[in-house]
């Protein structure tokens, strides 16, 4: 079994533009995330932090330095493996929900298993497990617009884990939602954490929804401020 940790960012920047409107959004980051971790990544509009987060879910890659992720060096990988890494390892949950506003609840958790090319039947099997994973049984049929926002959340964090990924990727989950559906939600992802092994990554601007990470990053000005373990969430 390998001691590496799951992912692994080494010098990393990030540079936009050229000439007078070059902008370095990540200035040299370092940390390295183990298999099962929680980490949440904080900081103000413009830290780097949703850069990171973009390099993370190989959306994008690095200016330099290097992003290992199961001892892949993902800035070495193509478009196309970037994407069956995503496709095979990744989950993703969005502020916005983006939900398939005509398609029902089911339909919207088989998508990703669409894009794998699995069997009609293996996909329909493996959604209605997840939609009950996440509590909405008996809701399967219904679309976006016949849920709450808590219920359009716990579709896209099922639609997120139906691949059984290694890593969910969670950029302000609660954003959209109130206080109580907040809470259930990140529950939720705190039970996936502690009961699936899911390694979790979550962007969020509230103390109160990073409180449930086991470990928080501060990013500011490009750089990590901070980097502490939150004992209270242990």
């Amino acid at each position: 079994m390998s001691s590496e940790p799951l992912i692994r960012f080494s010098n990393v920047t990030k540079v936009y533009g050229q000439g007078q409107v070059t902008f370095q959004a990540l200035k040299g980051i370092d940390f390295s995330i183990a298999a099962g971790d929680f980490v949440a990544i904080m900081g103000p509009s413009g830290s780097g932090k949703s850069t990171a987060m973009n390099i993370l879910g190989c959306l994008d890659i690095p200016s330099g330095g290097s992003y290992g992720f199961q001892e892949v060096h993902v800035e070495t990988l193509t478009r196309n493996q970037r994407a069956l890494l995503r496709r095979h390892q990744l989950g993703f949950v969005f502020q916005g929900f983006n939900l398939l506003s005509r398609t029902t609840a089911l339909e919207n958790v088989e998508l990703p298993l669409l894009y794998r090319r699995e069997p009609a039947a293996q996909r329909r099997a493996a959604a209605y497990v997840a939609l009950e994973q996440v509590g909405l049984k008996g809701w399967e049929h219904h679309t976006p617009a016949e849920l709450s926002g808590g219920q359009q959340q716990r579709v896209a964090i099922a639609r997120a884990i139906v691949t059984q990924p290694s890593v969910l990727l969670a950029d302000e989950p609660t954003g959209n939602l109130d206080t109580k559906m907040s809470q259930e939600v990140m529950e939720l992802i705190r039970c996936f954490n502690r009961e699936q092994g899911i390694t979790i990554l979550m962007v969020t601007h509230e103390p109160d929804i990073a409180a449930y990470a086991k470990r928080i990053i501060r990013f500011v000005d490009g750089k990590i401020e901070s980097d502490r373990r939150n004992e209270e969430s242990l």
